[in-house]
């Protein structure tokens, strides 16, 4: 088992809430235990054919996610697997889509006790700033390409954004 099947193995258990799981192939045992604050991963490789002596190996202590707060604060980033369910709501609205054209931290507003540029149900016009990315202390806004309607805001304040990632939808007018 490499790094990435045992990383793909914990993201799976995390994001089910698994709290315990074994794990035996003819190559290795692998056990996994899940408490408030750490998950405990065990990896033994099989007995091999020819005789060799070979250590035990150690528990490797690897932090469990927190539990995310219902009252957290925008800033805090989401895991990964929200920015998919973000992605799957996504399917479900139509119109045209406003993608992050770079990677950095997206604001709402143009500063953090004005306004925001626009919400839910707001009326835009082509041009119009939607938000800002903030990218290597540069602020660079982000306007609408088409003049309609924003249905969904798929991103909070202060989060950060990945190329590509879709961060408004609007219904064209």
């Amino acid at each position: 088992m490499n790094a990435k099947e045992l990383k793909a193995i914990l993201q799976a258990l995390m994001e089910h809430e698994v709290s315990e799981m074994s794990l035996e192939t003819p190559d290795y045992k692998l056990n996994i235990k899940r408490g408030n604050s750490l998950a405990q991963v065990q990896y033994v490789p099989a007995p091999v054919a020819t005789p060799q002596i070979t250590a035990p190996q150690p528990a490797v202590a690897v932090p469990a996610p927190q539990p995310a707060a219902l009252d957290a604060p925008a800033a805090t980033p989401r895991p990964a697997t929200a920015w998919r369910e973000a992605e799957d709501k996504k399917e479900e609205i139509k119109g045209v889509e406003v993608k992050a054209p770079i990677v950095g931290t997206f604001y709402r507003s143009p500063a953090p006790d004005a306004e925001p540029y626009v919400k839910e149900g707001d009326s835009v016009k082509k041009g119009q700033v939607l938000c800002i990315i903030e990218a290597m202390k540069l602020m660079n806004e982000i306007e609408s390409e088409v003049a309609g309607v924003v249905r969904k805001i798929l991103v909070n304040d202060a989060e950060p954004v990945e190329y590509g990632q879709t961060l408004f939808i609007i219904e064209p007018a």
